[in-house]
């Protein structure tokens, strides 16, 4: 949409983000709050977002991000659906890749798709969907549906009329990541069928700052991209008028800006919109667009302008369409405050069309000197002012001409005229001045722009959505800074309060904010990586109605019948006055209620209670009601009529029995009573239960005078001495009125008592009407003394002795009732009596003496003691004694406090005020800190110079100290560090000298702040430097004694603070210490960090700083797994984000508190050794690996987080993955402990997962002694061995080099031959094959019969082998059906009816999912079951469900998940090589029958074609019919290593059979009879199946030498020759046949059985070509020598290369056939297959590709392709020889080379088979490779339609099987292991539920009395 719709640069730069493509991707953030806002669920995109669009109807959220489309549920934001858009091959100066007739000579790169348009069709169903790739294409997706394209545009198979699509269809949006584009559905006009699409896109062209650098003059975007246009978006009607300008004329619907003009006009679109969205019918509704026309680049003075365009939609069912620049009109917004322009907002952001005025945000432009205090503003339009200046305008364009009003739009292409010109005789109607008309100029431009004042002001605004609420209006702000800012507004645009939340930290708002279309108390926004639903107001906060209504938020209101903070339409009956209370009525509203009476006598009786309720409430008549006291007691409550505002309600008292206890110490209880409505308690207030009697024991001393100064209505009766309620209780003597009248203790100053002393106390009374009563005089509990009346207004307390053994003690005095403890005369000021004792507390004669003072008498002799009467006056004290001084130096300035300690230091004060001295400088003692002989602390003079002396205490005698004080000069040089950020908290250090002296020290920062945590020596001090208001620099001031500033030029730099921008992971184990990576600026200032995690947080961890803009932090360990916010202290400072300050959406202590940044903590990762034993062996010495298992987990941890141990030694490691982890130790581990512990740490998680066991070295010593000793013993016998070995090789060696000359003559004339033949065979191998001839496919079922039971199945060996055929007169015969499984089910018919249904019962359990599977697993757990019967087993199901395919895949599939799940606990790479398990043999069938329509249709006829050629090559050389080695062959082993001249032979036969009377055949003169025999069957049957042909032996072979003479040619007769003993094979040589010779073959009636097969002949008697001894490496030598020369037999391996090269052709056209894909026919069973395979894997953390690659090729290739290469006789029916079996084996191997992917380490050692198509290896790895990745993006396949896909191979071939005898054979099975499938099914709770056991004994029940002896007579 507009700048930051599309993505935008700074989004892609941003650091990737982990998706957890977390399954689901919703992620649940606790719910962050602030006060009146909720973020309720958050969607994260793993790339940054682009757009959204709501469906209200349906509830979902569409939202697109970079190379994505997502469909969320609405409500919780959980993911619905998905598409991959991106990234595709493209390029800017190319044209779309839809265009059929485009080509484009750029480079096409990997381009992201930059989403530009999301809009919502609902009137057909369709998502809109353009992005920035190829040049601004759309899709027209489902709506419902995102991951489906609901039209296909260009169509993809063209219909009956193929659809001309041109560049300007396919143009839509801007192609460039950060180039705007908005786009606006509007409905269909009048008479048109579907939806049109308004697309307003900044142009992006040549000469555009988007246009790519470089020297292409070409531009695709100027002819077909307007800068505005509405496309038609008719999906249902002509796809040739899909996007086009449909509306005739088509070029009045778009508005491109010329060329020209393009510099001076680039349009920037902020937001398209409908308003009104839904008019009254027949009322207007227009389009509207907002954009910028942005400042001119390089140029001071150019500003952006924010515009606002208008275009007319039809008026109601009848209206014309306008066309698009007959009604454009366009004029500015102005955004200013009164500042002029340095107060201008003139860069349009974001906006939105409320009922009547349009809120927009306005930026100012960057780089404006006021731009950092107020970047952003909100202004408010009226569209009533809109719709005033169009009309005004167009008036003024056409009526009354006003050049400086109104312009017609000149830049615009489209433009009519140049200038407004007045229309003679014109009246424009009220629809041509808001729409214009045809006739007059368009479009138009109104010049003066209309202006607003900024109702708000904040930095970094980026996006408002606003609501009217109440009398509110409430405006929601994004910021760039992820915040939402919520403001609302009175009705005179004032605001009255605002909150804010943190959506996603440091990630812009997107500039479009929906409210939910269903539910609008919710409010979606988009970051730039995060799509959030945001509760309007978090009102349950408020949990009082005046925090509720006092909040002054327009959502909050009170609910007063529930109690509770709440949005309005949450509340019952809401719409009705007084049930609920908003925030415009004020906190004065909120319910309240007074009770009468409201103080209460416990003593009395009441009968009811008044309540008197007032504020906003319903009326409670009716209501039921009652009054709650808590604890639950209720007493009934009633109101006598309806009323509002204040009602009156009647309520009956709680019983006295239920009174709440009074609480100690008071005489009163508060009870609140609440009035409960609806089982509500509505509204509260308290009364108060007082009780009179309780006031003598409250105040036991004061009883009296509280009794009458209590705020209940008490009164004091005198005799009873006790305070009543009610006066009448009183006796009638005279009782005080007032507390003054109370009989009371005057209190009188009584002089200290010495302890133990006796005496009387006299105490004075006042009001002591009661004189002569029994009084008692009360010390405390135990001192109690008779008190005696002296007259009427004084007592004496007699006789009273006082003990203590402290220095003083103070006792209270007070007097009682005799024999009445508790009751006291009144003592308003407490009396009280000191008694002191001498002997305590007075160390030295100054303390004892100076207790005189105090009131003390004590004397000092040996100690203090009691003056006596009779003792004299107390005399003087010794000396002084000055132990201590402190501190030891000052300041000349003096006002040091010095502190002397010692003995003797004077009595009082007065004795030493001028009596301190230092030297001859006095020091002034303070008053308040002197203690009497022990210390003085008084204030050093100032010095005129520097000096030290002792300190002199003067009192009466003179004492002196034994220190000496010095006065020193103090200096202070320089301070470090001299900077630091203006939080404050750094740590600077001021040097200096005599920085220790004095008592006091100062250091203020700017003169005012104290620098704190002062630590000094003699030269430094260190302390913290406070916060700082300003970056600037301040004084430093070093004070000592409080005096001026000891003169430096000190100065701090206060510099920013630094900023923390993000920390990466953001997951820590829940031990912590995993290094967390702070990322951020200014970092080279911070001295020390740490960090810190709320609430679950451990202990804070210290961070370390690496340099200015990186810190790394142990994460701390947490209490428990969640996510919780992370706090950083910075120099002990908590961090705080400035933004959030500065911007002031947030309190400043409120932006302190809330972290930005949040940790996840998830469990410890778990580690287990692979095997996960507890202990490993290992001998030293040795290399040692170890192999660690580990847990998934999400922590994403990097490999050089992970620690092992051995004991000390690290294990260093190579390789990590998601589960496992290998390392290795390259040191020698030691062997004195024998036993090493394995450990494993992560951050602060440690793990023990194994020991590692030594031993064995003493073991290895011996070994190696013995090893050393064998081998030293074979040197000595190899040196003798070869000693005698040179002697016998020299006498060779002059025998080989006689035959060498004779040999490399040989050689070279071999070699010539086998070039000219490699040369030649190809040419004539084609010409010769012709495909005249059918393919002799077998039938499926003989297909099937051949490939399932090749060998291992029982049914194989009942020899499915053809019969004696009877030959027909054609020499062929028909196929016999002989397989049990393709013939009659044979059992006699007596046993039939129940072994029938006995099947019948075995295949219904056989059909039950559980029942298979766990008949399977337990037969294979069967040690005597094995791999030949698990393979038979398989094949007979196979057969058994063949009907049922997609239940047969289904079993398949589980059993295979349960294999897997077996091998990726072990070696996953192993699975599936071999067919050892039911399952793989299984599989095996399902790809044979899967695959055979391809088989049959694409790879037979290259095959077929492939062994012709191989037969063809074979026989067009010499074979040895014994031996079958060949002279041309792919195998070495079958190489026929001699020179055998060979001739060709064209022979004239003639043959009654197969159809054909007589042809001409060639054969080699070296064949033999039955070689000659079956190349001319061959010839003659070449269009008759091979199982059809008579045999070689069914024929005999005449040759007609003349007319008269003919002979019967055999292999052996009496003519044969005889050599070495064995007799040679009669060939067409040894009979001189000539060429053209003439022969006759014809069906015999005796076969000729003497010879048998003429390969099975004894070689010790018989021989063809080759003698055995001819193959031996030292040949014999024979008279055969002396006429055949013998060369080296590797010398003929270049007739493998020969052969290998014609066949080259064949081959590689198999290869293609298997490994490619048909369109019409896709492999839907592989692509199946390998998306099974690979959704496993994922599952199991499986991401080795390797891995996946060996599974697929285990599957497919490997098991069905090889098995088909080397086997053409399960396909074809023909006649597979040795030899071409040991040729298939090596096109078979080659095939199995390019399937893998290790490298073939070849060399002049490896085997032939390997090294011929070594070179053609990597090729054809690369057909293998695209292959699978074709598989790979094909369409993924439903089950539903690969289950289509196998009923209908089930249904193609139904009955071709009896599947009876697969099920009796499978029941053998069942039989054999009954006790154990029984004892499984038991042991299963599914096949125990439903009963599958006894459904298997029925089955047995049923056969098993039949089923041997009916097959026995069978």
């Amino acid at each position: 949409m507009a700048r930051r719709a599309a993505g935008g640069a700074p989004r892609s730069a941003r650091a990737p983000r982990p998706c957890p493509l977390l399954p689901p991707l919703l992620l649940l953030l606790g719910a962050a709050r602030a006060g009146a806002l909720e973020v309720q669920r958050r969607f994260p995109s793993p790339t940054p977002t682009n757009n959204f669009a709501l469906d209200g109807a349906a509830g979902t959220v569409y939202l697109a991000a970079v190379n994505r489309l997502y469909q969320l549920s609405g409500a919780n934001l959980s993911l619905e659906a998905e598409a991959a858009v991106g990234p595709v091959a493209d390029s800017p100066l190319c044209h779309a890749p839809q265009l059929p007739q485009a080509s484009c000579e750029h480079p096409r790169r990997l381009t992201d798709n930059y989403n530009k348009i999301l809009q919502l069709d609902p009137g057909q169903g369709l998502v809109v969907a353009c992005g920035s790739i190829y040049q601004g294409f759309c899709q027209l997706r489902r709506r419902g549906n995102i991951s489906a394209v609901a039209v296909r545009f260009p169509p993809a198979a063209p219909p009956a009329a193929p659809v001309a699509v041109f560049p300007s269809m396919l143009n839509v949006a801007a192609n460039h990541p950060n180039a705007s584009t908005v786009g606006l559905v509007l409905p269909p006009a009048a008479g048109a069928g579907g939806s049109r699409l308004l697309v307003g896109a900044t142009y992006t062209g040549y000469g555009s700052a988007f246009f790519p650098r470089n020297r292409s003059l070409e531009d695709h975007r100027f002819e077909n991209t307007p800068e505005i246009a509405i496309r038609s978006l008719d999906a249902r009607g002509d796809p040739a008028k899909l996007f086009t300008f449909d509306l005739n004329p088509s070029d009045d619907n778009i508005l491109k800006i010329k060329q020209g003009a393009k510099e001076q006009h680039k349009l920037g679109f902020v937001r398209a919109f409908l308003h009104p969205p839904d008019p009254p019918r027949g009322a207007p509704s227009y389009a509207y667009l907002a954009l910028n026309s942005e400042a001119r680049a390089g140029d001071k003075d150019s500003q952006a302008r924010s515009l606002l365009a208008r275009i007319c939609l039809p008026r109601g069912a009848g209206g014309d369409a306008k066309k698009l620049t007959e009604s454009y009109i366009q004029l500015g917004l102005q955004c200013a405050g009164g500042a002029g322009r340095g107060d201008l907002y003139s860069r349009l952001v974001s906006v939105f069309p409320a009922r009547e005025l349009l809120f927009a945000v306005f930026e100012r432009p960057q780089g404006s000197p006021a731009a950092r205090a107020a970047p952003a503003a909100l202004c408010a339009f009226r569209f009533a002012d809109v719709q005033a200046a169009i009309r005004a305008a167009r008036n003024a364009c056409f009526v009354e001409p006003a050049p400086d009003v109104v312009a017609v739009l000149d830049s615009v292409v489209q433009g009519t005229g140049p200038a407004c010109e007045r229309k003679r005789n014109i009246q424009l109607q009220p629809e041509q001045l808001d729409c214009g008309a045809a006739h007059l100029q368009h479009p138009l431009s109104i010049l003066q722009p209309l202006k607003a004042t900024p109702v708000f002001r904040a930095p970094g605004l980026s996006s408002v959505a606003v609501a009217s609420v109440s009398n509110y209006t409430v405006v929601f702000l994004g910021t760039v800074s992820g915040r939402l800012l919520k403001i609302n507004l009175n009705e005179s645009m004032q605001v009255v309060s605002r909150r804010a939340v943190t959506v996603a930290y440091g990630e812009p708002v997107h500039h479009v904010m929906q409210f939910d279309p269903a539910d609008p108390g919710y409010l979606y926004l988009m970051t730039s990586h995060q799509m959030a639903r945001v509760k309007v107001a978090a009102c349950a906060v408020h949990t009082t109605c005046g925090d509720c209504v006092g909040a002054a938020d327009a959502y909050c209101g009170w609910c007063a019948l529930e109690t509770r903070c709440t949005l309005q339409q949450d509340c019952a009956n809401s719409s009705q006055r007084h049930f609920w209370t908003s925030a415009s009525e004020g906190p004065s509203r909120c319910p309240t209620m007074t009770v009468l009476p409201a103080e209460i006598d416990v003593h009395q009786e009441y009968s009811g209670m008044i309540l008197q309720i007032s504020g906003s409430l319903p009326s409670l008549s009716g209501m039921e009601m009652a009054c709650d006291y808590g604890n639950n007691i209720r007493t009934v409550a009633r109101v006598p009529g309806p009323a509002f505002d204040h009602q009156i309600a009647y309520c009956n008292l709680l019983p006295r029995d239920q009174f709440p206890p009074f609480p100690p110490h008071q005489d009163h209880v508060i009870v609140e009573m609440s009035v409960r409505v609806n089982g509500r308690n509505i509204v509260r207030a308290d009364f108060t239960i007082y009780n009179c009697s309780r006031v003598g024991q409250v105040y036991p001393h004061t009883a009296c005078t509280s009794c009458l100064s209590a705020q209940w209505p008490c009164f004091w009766c005198a005799q009873q001495h006790a305070c009543v309620s009610n006066q009448s209780r009183c006796e009638a003597s005279p009782n005080p009125m007032n507390p003054q009248d109370c009989p009371q203790i005057l209190p009188s100053a009584l002089a200290p008592m010495p302890t133990g002393s006796s005496q009387s106390i006299p105490v004075h009374l006042a009001n002591a009407a009661f004189q002569g009563a029994a009084l008692e005089c009360s010390f405390g509990p135990e001192e109690v003394f008779e008190a005696i009346w002296v007259n009427e207004s004084t007592v004496h307390c007699n006789q009273v002795v006082l003990h203590t053994t402290q220095k003083s003690q103070v006792f209270p005095l007070s007097l009682q009732l005799k024999g009445q403890p508790a009751r006291f005369l009144d003592s308003p000021d407490p009396m009280t009596v000191e008694v002191y004792n001498c002997a305590m507390g007075s160390p030295d004669c100054s303390q004892c003496l100076g207790r005189e003072d105090l009131g003390h008498l004590c004397v000092w002799s040996d100690g203090c003691r009691l003056r006596g009467p009779l003792q004299p006056l107390p005399g003087t004290c010794p000396a002084p004694e000055i132990r201590t001084i402190e501190p030891l130096s000052g300041p000349l300035d003096g006002g040091t406090l010095l502190t002397i300690r010692g003995r003797n230091l004077g009595r009082r004060l007065s004795d030493v005020a001028h009596g301190v001295w230092v030297g001859s400088v006095a020091c002034e003692p303070l008053a308040n800190r002197y203690t009497v002989s022990e210390e003085i602390v008084c204030a050093t003079g100032p010095a005129p110079g520097p000096f030290s002396d002792v300190v002199t205490v003067n009192a009466s005698k003179e004492g002196k100290s034994r220190e000496r004080f010095s006065y020193v000069l103090p200096l202070v040089q320089f301070l470090e560090p001299d900077k630091g950020p203006k939080a404050g908290g750094t740590r600077i250090i001021i040097h200096g000298s005599d920085l220790h002296v004095g008592s006091e020290l100062q250091v203020l920062v700017n003169d005012t702040e104290p620098c704190t945590e002062l630590v000094r020596t003699e030269t430094s001090i260190t302390c913290t430097v406070p916060e700082g208001a300003l970056p600037a620099p301040v004084s430093v001031c070093v004070r000592f004694e409080r005096r001026g500033c000891v003169r430096s030029n000190l100065t701090f730099q206060y510099m920013q603070n630094p900023v923390i921008t993000a920390i990466s992971p953001r997951r820590s184990p829940v031990s912590g210490g995993r290094t967390i990576t702070v990322a951020g600026e200014r970092f080279h200032m911070v001295q020390n960090v740490s960090m810190a995690v709320h609430h679950i947080g451990r202990e804070p961890t210290l961070c370390k700083v690496l340099n200015s803009t990186l810190i790394t932090c142990p994460s701390p360990g947490a209490l428990s797994n969640a996510s919780a916010p992370v706090d950083f202290f910075i120099n002990g400072r908590a961090y705080a984000d400035e933004a959030a300050v500065a911007e002031e959406l947030l309190d400043p202590d409120e932006a302190r508190r809330g972290s930005r940044f949040r940790l996840d903590y998830l469990p410890d990762p778990q580690f287990s050794t692979a095997k996960r034993e507890k202990w490993i062996k290992h001998h030293p010495g040795e290399p040692l690996t170890l192999v660690i298992h580990k847990e998934q987990d999400s922590l994403g941890l990097e490999s050089h987080e992970y620690r092992i141990k051995i004991g000390q030694v690290a294990c260093d490691i190579q390789i990590v993955s998601d589960r496992v982890i290998h390392c290795s130790v390259n040191e020698s581990l030691g062997t004195a402990e024998g036993q090493l512990p394995i450990t494993i740490q992560v951050g602060n998680f440690n793990q023990t997962i194994a020991t590692l066991q030594l031993g064995g070295s003493e073991t290895a010593i011996i070994v190696s002694i013995v090893i050393c000793s064998v081998l030293l013993l074979l040197s000595v016998v190899a040196l003798f061995v070869f000693c005698t070995k040179s002697r016998r090789a020299e006498r060779y060696w002059q025998k080989t080099l006689l035959q060498m000359e004779e040999m490399e003559s040989q050689i070279r004339e071999e070699i010539r031959k086998g070039f000219a033949e490699l040369q030649t065979d190809m040419t004539d191998l084609t010409k010769e094959l012709n495909r005249s001839q059918g393919i002799p496919f077998l039938e499926y079922k003989h297909f099937v019969t051949r490939t399932f039971f090749p060998k291992c199945s029982s049914l194989y060996e009942e020899r499915y082998v053809l019969p004696s055929q009877t030959l027909n007169s054609q020499g062929s015969s028909p196929v016999q059906e002989t397989h049990p499984l393709l013939g009659e089910w044979k059992i006699p018919e007596s046993c039939r009816p129940n072994m029938e249904e006995g099947i019948s019962l075995f295949s219904s359990l056989l059909n039950n999912k559980h029942f298979l599977i766990v008949f399977v697993h337990a037969l294979e757990q069967q040690k005597d079951f094995a791999v030949r019967d698990r393979c038979s087993l398989a094949s007979l199901l196979t057969i058994a469900l063949h009907g049922k395919l997609e239940y047969y895949t289904g079993i398949m599939k589980e059993l295979l998940v349960d294999l897997i799940d077996a091998s990726a606990a072990k070696n996953p790479k192993l699975m599936l090589r071999r067919t050892e398990s039911v399952v793989e043999k299984m599989l095996t069938n399902w790809m044979s029958i899967c695959m055979y329509s391809c088989l049959r249709e694409t790879v037979g006829e290259p095959f077929f074609l492939l062994l012709c050629a191989i037969k063809q090559q074979i026989n067009k050389g010499s074979i040895d019919a014994i031996t079958g080695k060949a002279r041309y062959t792919l195998n070495e082993e079958w190489l026929l290593r001699e020179n055998i001249e060979a001739k060709p032979r064209n022979l004239n036969v003639s043959f009654q059979g197969c159809g054909m009377d007589s042809l001409s055949v060639r054969a080699m003169d070296t064949d033999t009879l039955t070689q000659v025999k079956e190349k001319i069957l061959e010839a003659f049957c070449k269009n008759v199946p091979y199982s059809q042909w008579p045999r070689a032996e069914d024929v005999d072979l005449e040759w007609f030498a003349s007319s008269t003479q003919s002979y019967i040619l055999r292999d052996l007769d009496d003519t044969s020759v005889v050599e070495d003993g064995r007799k040679k094979l009669n060939t067409l040589a040894h009979y001189k046949i000539p060429e053209g010779a003439s022969l006759a073959m014809s069906l015999t009636d005796k076969k000729d059985n003497t010879l048998g097969r003429v390969k099975d002949l004894d070689t010790e008697k018989y021989f063809h070509l080759v003698l055995p001894t001819d193959e031996l490496a030292e040949p014999k030598k024979s008279h055969r020598q002396s006429h055949r020369k013998k060369v080296l037999p590797e010398i003929y391996l270049t007739r493998l290369l020969s052969t290998k090269g014609t066949l080259q052709k064949f081959l590689d056209d198999l290869f293609k056939a298997i490994l490619s894909i048909r369109e019409d026919k896709p492999p839907l069973a592989v692509k199946y297959f390998f998306d099974f395979l690979e959704e496993q894997a994922e599952k199991r953390g499986i991401s080795d590709p390797d891995t996946l690659h060996i599974w697929k090729t285990n599957s497919l290739p490997l098991r069905f392709w090889v098995n088909i290469l080397k086997n053409p006789q399960f396909v074809f029916d023909i006649d597979k020889t040795d030899h071409i079996d040991a040729c298939l084996s090596v096109i078979a191997q080659a095939f199995i080379d390019a399937c893998s992917i290790s490298d073939l380490q070849l060399g002049k050692d490896s085997p032939t088979n390997k090294l011929l198509y070594a070179k053609e290896i990597p090729e054809y790895r690369k057909i293998v490779q695209r292959y699978y990745k074709q598989i790979h993006d094909m369409t993924p396949l439903s089950e539903q339609e690969m289950n289509a896909h196998l009923a209908e191979e089930s249904r193609k071939y139904q009955n071709e099987f009896n599947t009876n005898v697969a099920m009796a054979e499978i029941y053998k099975y069942a039989k054999r292991y009954r006790t154990q499938i029984m004892t499984a099914l038991e042991a299963n709770p599914t096949a125990r539920r439903t009963q599958l056991q006894h459904k298997f004994e029925q089955v047995v029940a049923l056969m098993e009395d039949n089923i041997y002896e009916c097959y026995s007579e069978a």
